[in-house]
């Protein structure tokens, strides 16, 4: 008996001894620079506080938006019980009418079946399922990405083993495109090289290649054989039209490229929590296409199954319904529109305060972001003494700016530059006392 305890209390002491150490060696992941700005801003109890880190579109009070069309498409699909019969054909629904957006209704692409699509968990999965299939079927290519580009590019294709590289992209000191040095990168990476790209409001910079410019682009890639992979997470952000934020994307089509593009629904139709989103790869036929859809269904299949289907349902029914897509078209313009129209107040509030900075990239660049050129040491004093957050490379969003705050965040822009830091630290209090001053005059 005595012997028998012994032996179960040994067994269970040897099984909390090996338990303790399963996870000992599981040290706490970086923070992400875009969510840590949320957390950092959530946790100031000020009253004055401004978030321009967030990616999600907010109306004139900072609050986020519910789109009519959305509404009206609720409506339409009320009392559908989203059995398993029905699934399958919304999300084909979806993918037919994303694709429409993105390369044009009357392309020869869609009249004759040459893409493989398949819906995506927004644009980050979408993203994620096309570097998954890249290592799969070029496992021994590379990812070249904008410098700089959306943090989390580099997440995805680092998860997907998918060894990266970088392209010029923006010139800090002219703050717009560092074009010459982009097309020198293009021409020497090597012959069939993977380059994503963004093909309208880039983000964190809001610097998009002129027409003529995408034009080179392309025939630069048609001579070195390079893939092209458009990540549309804002088409409709840039310029209010959404065939026209599709141009650069048409353009390689056009040229008679073989591309990929990620599409997500997540800003501009504001269903950043449902996930909608959309993969399409074009092929060469329409025998292709199908091989290729199967293998990214298989490659969707062992990572999350399938996608949720209310938020599917929706955005196909906003792009299905000619009425309903006409109130979503002129929503996203209304929202382009107030984005622009805060850049430009922004800009005229820091010109008004006497600002000796060239402030003029703040109406030149487009889409949500504004990367205002802000050092890392001024955005953490806007921070702490402003209670202001951004990112720390100086992005911000500018649907995070309202007409009730765009002169205090110029004032404290203004402070924070006029003095620079280290002076800035010096003044201390006298800043403190002022920042509170200043949002209310």
């Amino acid at each position: 008996m005595w012997r028998h305890q012994l032996m179960t209390t040994s067994r269970c002491f040897s099984t909390s001894i090996r338990a303790l150490h399963w996870w000992d060696h599981v040290c706490p992941a970086p923070k992400d620079p875009i969510t840590s700005v949320t957390e950092a801003f959530l946790a100031d109890t000020s009253p004055v506080k401004i978030n321009l880190g967030v990616g999600a579109y907010r109306d004139d009070e900072g609050k986020p938006v519910i789109l009519q069309c959305l509404r009206d498409a609720e409506a339409k699909i009320a009392g559908c019980d989203f059995l398993e019969s029905i699934s399958s054909a919304v999300s084909s629904k979806l993918v037919e009418e994303s694709v429409k957006l993105v390369y044009g209704k009357d392309s020869d692409v869609i009249k004759e079946g040459r893409y493989a699509g398949v819906q995506a968990l927004s644009g980050t999965g979408a993203c994620r399922l096309f570097a998954e299939f890249q290592k799969r079927f070029h496992p021994e290519s590379q990812i070249y990405l904008p410098n700089p580009t959306w943090s989390n590019h580099h997440n995805i294709w680092r998860d997907a083993q998918v060894q990266q590289n970088t392209f010029s992209y923006y010139h800090p000191d002219l703050k717009g495109l560092n074009f010459t040095a982009l097309m020198d990168d293009v021409k020497n990476a090597p012959d069939g090289s993977f380059f994503l790209l963004h093909p309208c409001a880039h983000n964190p910079t809001g610097v998009d290649p002129t027409e003529e410019q995408w034009r080179e682009i392309s025939h630069q890639f048609k001579v070195k054989n390079h893939f092209p992979f458009f990540d549309m997470a804002y088409q409709g952000f840039a310029s209010g039209d959404l065939d026209r934020d599709a141009l650069s994307i048409r353009i390689f089509l056009e040229d008679g490229h073989l591309l990929g593009c990620a599409q997500s629904f997540a800003k501009n139709m504001g269903l950043y929590g449902h996930r909608v989103g959309c993969l399409s790869v074009l092929c060469n036929d329409m025998k292709q296409a199908v091989a290729i859809k199967s293998q990214l269904q298989k490659i969707a299949r062992a990572m999350y199954s399938s996608p949720p289907v209310h938020g599917t349902s929706l955005v196909s029914t906003v792009l299905s319904d000619p009425d309903i897509k006409a109130l979503w078209v002129k929503e996203v313009k209304g929202m382009a529109n107030r984005i622009q129209t805060m850049r430009t107040n922004l800009q005229e509030s820091l010109w008004q305060l006497g600002s000796s900075l060239n402030w003029q990239h703040i109406t030149n660049q487009v889409g949500m972001f504004c990367f205002s050129g802000l050092t890392p040491k001024q955005v953490d004093w806007l921070a702490r003494e402003f209670h202001i957050y951004m990112t720390h490379d100086g992005r911000m969003s500018m649907a995070g700016v309202t007409t009730g705050n765009v002169n205090y965040l110029a004032n404290a822009i203004n402070e924070v530059t006029k003095y620079g830091v280290h002076t800035a630290q010096h003044l201390g209090t006298n800043l403190s006392s002022m920042s509170v001053f200043v949002h209310h005059s």
